[in-house]
């Protein structure tokens, strides 16, 4: 059965600052800072993953539900595509997305205004490539070559385009909304891994439990 991240991390027992706190009184917390991943040889290896394009207003739990048939597996996907904060890394709705346009640019015009210049390819006669598509570039960027095929010196002109804010911004989206989700066969290694992970060594002070470190008391020596 599926388990939610949180029932991987290990908890920590912090010194209390409650009011009426005494010393020796400790509340327990889960570790936030015993963060998961996924092994270098599965992260970075394609094979164990597929392509997915998220839908407008799709959350991690409910691409883990299309995925594995549960959303306790959000986790997974944002591991996979080493997402920390989904509310940064995550594609916007659509109602978010336009809210944050216009409070970043502050006007429709402004959204809509030039972000940059970009080429577009480039080729000689014999079709040899001399400059890809997509190279950020002054607005009147110009490029003087030999062409070979006509064996004469040549310039081309007239080889920019302009992004607007807004399409950068879309691009963005789009680099989010298109991710790679681990394959179904793969969960129980990466559960198992976890499960290697996330425990606690014996050999600090702190040490109590695989499951439990505790914090020193600072309030003793004060």
């Amino acid at each position: 059965m599926a388990r939610k991240y949180f029932r991987h991390v290990p908890d920590f027992d912090y010194v209390s600052r409650l009011p009426n706190a005494k010393n020796g009184d400790y509340i327990r917390t889960k570790n936030l800072f015993k963060r998961a991943r996924i092994r270098p040889d599965i992260f970075n290896n394609l094979f164990y993953y597929t392509r997915f394009q998220i839908r407008p207003g799709d959350r991690p739990d409910d691409v883990s539900q299309e995925v594995y048939d549960t959303p306790n597996y959000d986790w997974v996907v944002m591991l996979g595509n080493n997402i920390i904060n989904p509310g940064n890394e995550w594609p916007l709705t659509q109602e978010a997305y336009d809210d944050y346009l216009m409070k970043k640019y502050g006007s429709e015009e402004n959204i809509n205004a030039t972000n940059h210049y970009e080429t577009i390819e480039v080729t000689d006669s014999l079709g040899k490539v001399l400059i890809p598509a997509g190279l950020t570039v002054p607005k009147n960027f110009t490029l003087d070559y030999y062409d070979y095929g006509l064996g004469s010196e040549a310039t081309a002109s007239q080889i920019t385009v302009e992004v607007t804010n807004y399409q950068e911004e879309e691009r963005l989206q789009d680099e989010r909304r298109n991710i790679y989700v681990l394959k179904p066969f793969y969960l129980m290694l990466i559960e198992d891994d976890l499960d290697t992970i996330m425990p606690y060594k014996q050999g600090s002070t702190q040490y109590v439990s695989p499951s439990v470190v505790k914090g020193d008391d600072i309030r003793l020596y004060t």
